[in-house]
């Protein structure tokens, strides 16, 4: 009867083998000892020196069917599998980068050249595979454009150019909201009305800032409360000019701006007690980057009217990046991730304010402005 080879000895002499180049002798020794999981990886890699990539192979999916996170074998997987099939290929190049970010704590660094190289081939694979599908709309009569918006975002999701974002307020989430960036203006019947005030907006918001030079920071260390974790608070080059707050006028600041406020008051703006409506000017200086954040409720929308808009200025909402164009509204979800930025030269400002879901009805709307308003009060009794 074969006496049971000694299974730690014969591990090591096999990827010593290995290492001195003698895959032949490698191959031989684990082998033997193959029953154990440890030899697989080492026995797959000397059967492919030795050229034997079907045995290779063989070996590699016995090991991925008992870890399927094995990196290296998913790269290897693959390496073997690119001779005839790209795409497929690719499918273990992914799994290999999804795993690898799973683990980013624990990966050796010898192994980032390979997850760079098999990132490359992913990432060339969907400009690929979005080219082919973008011809093939085309040969049928199909240019996507701006009608087309959602079906690009599809595209884009199907072809890993981009992920997908949703709704994570930090504070308050209402359930059975579509999952929406931006909405349109034409969707908004108030908004041309408001669109069509910007002229006057403008010239008050230009008074303001001669007379007072800039504004505080958006983002202020309250007094009774732990700094907010924001790189920009109590930063001017993110300043705010309120002309509502917490439900109110702010005094000696809307009595400035009257054409201003007239347009605000033809907009929905929720109302609730010690909480809403508020509206503001948001002033972004020349390099200024508010890093990715989301909002505190999926209850609102957020509205910004464009006022000074200087090239190299955007704001980017989930997967969808927008510019600001004077007189043209974006109305957005700041409950999903966003971020905005002024690369430019020169100051942007926007009139900033709220409203509300066009989704909700009107016994919703009631009953949260009641609730929002239940938790000012409990806050107040703190």
């Amino acid at each position: 009867m074969a006496s049971t080879p000694p299974v730690e000895r014969y591990l090591d002499e096999g990827i010593a083998a290995l290492r001195r180049g003698d895959a032949t002798r490698g191959r031989a020794l684990l082998t033997a000892i193959e029953d154990d999981p440890r030899a697989l990886f080492p026995l797959a890699f000397a059967c492919g020196a030795l050229g034997d990539e079907h045995a290779a192979r063989g070996v590699l999916q016995r090991l991925l069917a008992l870890q399927p996170d094995h990196i290296p074998a998913l790269i290897m997987t693959g390496d073997i599998v690119a001779r005839t099939d790209q795409r497929g290929a690719a499918a273990y190049y992914q799994a290999a980068l999804v795993n690898a970010a799973a683990q980013r704590a624990s990966l050796p660094p010898e192994l980032q050249a390979d997850l760079d190289r098999v990132g490359a081939v992913v990432a060339a694979t969907s400009r690929d595979y979005g080219a082919f599908l973008h011809d093939h709309l085309a040969a049928s009569g199909i240019r996507l454009g701006e009608a087309h918006r959602r079906v690009q975002h599809a595209i884009d999701l199907l072809t890993g150019q981009t992920e997908i974002f949703v709704q994570r307020p930090s504070s308050f989430y209402f359930p059975g909201l579509p999952q929406r960036a931006f909405f349109e203006r034409a969707e908004f019947a108030w908004l041309p009305a408001l669109e069509a005030a910007t002229g006057d907006i403008l010239g008050e918001l230009r008074a303001v800032l001669a007379a007072d030079g800039g504004f505080p920071p958006y983002v202020a260390t309250p007094l009774d409360r732990p700094p907010p974790p924001n790189p920009l608070r109590d930063d001017p080059r993110w300043g705010a000019f309120h002309l509502l707050r917490a439900g109110a006028p702010v005094a000696g600041n809307a009595d400035r701006c009257p054409a201003t406020m007239a347009a605000l008051g033809q907009t929905p703006m929720p109302l609730i007690a010690q909480r809403a409506p508020m509206a503001l000017f948001s002033l972004l200086k020349p390099g200024t980057h508010i890093t990715p954040h989301h909002g505190m409720l999926n209850t609102r929308l957020i509205v910004h009217l464009p006022l000074i808009a200087p090239p190299d200025c955007a704001l980017r909402v989930g997967a969808e990046t927008r510019a600001w164009r004077v007189g043209e509204a974006l109305v957005f979800d700041d409950s999903i991730e966003h971020e905005a930025w002024n690369r430019g030269t020169t100051t942007r400002v926007v009139l900033l304010f709220e409203i509300w879901r066009p989704e909700l009805t009107p016994p919703e709307r009631e009953a949260l402005a009641v609730l929002f308003g239940a938790v000012e009060a409990f806050v107040d009794q703190g």
